[in-house]
């Protein structure tokens, strides 16, 4: 039987870290969206074969952001999809809002949420300050009728939150729109342990075994995390960031379609493979790539049982006190960029001459990735690499 390389290299490996902490009712709110974040990405992942990139916090920002201004089922049905309905209680109107704000600023990533309705509605002006004061959100005014006009107008605002790392959310505007939820995010790997762009060098990527392409493969050696889960036969590297944010890397076995890693993902097993991280030596080559995702999430929320907010029963009278108002689109659009760049050049020239020299990791096929916060295990972004020459 071939075993993998993950399974030998945590097997070797002599350090376990064990992390003793106290829960936090932030923590507590991240473990509960995690399946939200788990669930959103597989079913996104599952309507096509390509590279993927989803901000899950920012989702979930957004979806909160509606649900500050939702009333009845309507309000439940989303605190219910995004997994954070149960820690209400009562006499604390603003718990969740409260915590989730904590979330937001504690993470500290680039973001935009917006809710644009159509130009002859008003907001109110306690919604329009509550979702800015807890969500860093807006909601502005905005003519369908021109669709132009409309789509410029959401893409200013997005370039001017996002710093003009996020451009283009949205490619048609239908005129006949009511309200758009739109969000965006942008992530790059500020590596604490920098890869040295001197040895970067052209490698092979195998898309699938009939389409081979050379890519720009990034080497680094030094301590990583490394975990192997023998049940789902997939491999987990660590790689730490600045500001306490991390990405898992995760490599199925050759025998094993990536799309099964898709479906299996939990909360849970996220966790379960944070817990089971050990440190050993190691040499790793990964691609470098880029994704700019654009994603409708009108057309996966209602199977995450969110589908209130898309009909005539719609309750957002929080919001305006104009009657039939209801969400016409949720688009998210994501970029992810992943480069040899840190956040200090200290480690940037790793010593490949290691003796003895360590096992090589190389990422030579498609691969899932996972962006969390670490003191909190929030889910920031999941995304998958098919092809590192797409975006």
């Amino acid at each position: 039987m071939k075993t993998s390389i993950f399974s030998l290299l945590v097997r070797a490996s002599v350090l376990a870290v064990s992390v003793l902490g106290q829960t936090t009712d932030v923590d507590e709110l991240a473990e509960r969206n995690a399946d939200f974040a788990t669930r959103l990405y597989s079913k996104i992942a599952s309507s096509n074969d390509d590279n993927v990139a989803v901000s899950t916090l920012e989702a979930t920002l957004a979806l909160a952001t509606l649900a500050a201004g939702a009333g009845g089922a309507t309000r439940t049905e989303l605190l219910q999809g995004i997994g954070v309905a149960s820690m209400e209680k009562d006499g604390e109107p603003e718990r969740i809002q409260t915590l989730l704000k904590q979330l937001r600023v504690t993470t500290s990533q680039i973001h935009a949420t917006g809710l644009f309705i159509k130009q002859d509605v008003k907001a109110g002006d306690s919604f329009s300050n509550q979702i800015k004061e807890f969500y860093g959100a807006d909601v502005q005014n905005v003519n369908y009728a021109n669709g132009q006009q409309a789509k410029g107008s959401i893409d200013d605002y997005v370039r001017g939150r996002t710093g003009d790392k996020v451009r283009d959310v949205v490619q048609n505007v239908d005129p006949q729109s009511m309200a758009m939820l739109i969000s965006a995010a942008f992530f790059t790997g500020q590596w604490l342990q920098p890869f040295n762009a001197t040895f970067t060098q052209e490698e092979r990527f195998y898309v699938n075994k009939y389409n081979i392409m050379q890519v720009p493969m990034m080497l680094h050696s030094g301590k990583y995390y490394l975990a192997y889960d023998p049940t789902l036969k997939v491999g987990i590297l660590k790689l730490p960031c600045e500001e306490g944010i991390a990405m898992l890397v995760l490599l199925p076995d050759e025998d094993v379609d990536y799309t099964y890693i898709d479906e299996s993902m939990t909360g849970a097993v996220f966790r379960g493979w944070v817990a089971k991280l050990k440190k050993t030596k190691l040499e790793i080559q990964l691609p470098r790539f880029s994704l700019k995702q654009s994603n409708s999430l009108s057309t996966s929320l209602p199977s995450l049982g969110i589908k209130e907010i898309f009909g005539s029963t719609a309750d957002l009278s929080g919001i305006s006190s104009d009657e039939g108002l209801k969400l016409s689109e949720v688009v998210q659009k994501v970029n992810v960029e992943v480069d040899e760049t840190g956040g200090s050049v200290a480690d940037a020239s790793s010593n490949l001459f290691m003796t003895p020299l360590p096992p090589r990791l190389t990422f030579n096929r498609p691969f899932i990735f996972v962006v969390y916060h670490e003191a909190t295990k929030c889910i920031l972004y999941i995304g998958r690499v098919v092809d590192p020459t797409k975006n």
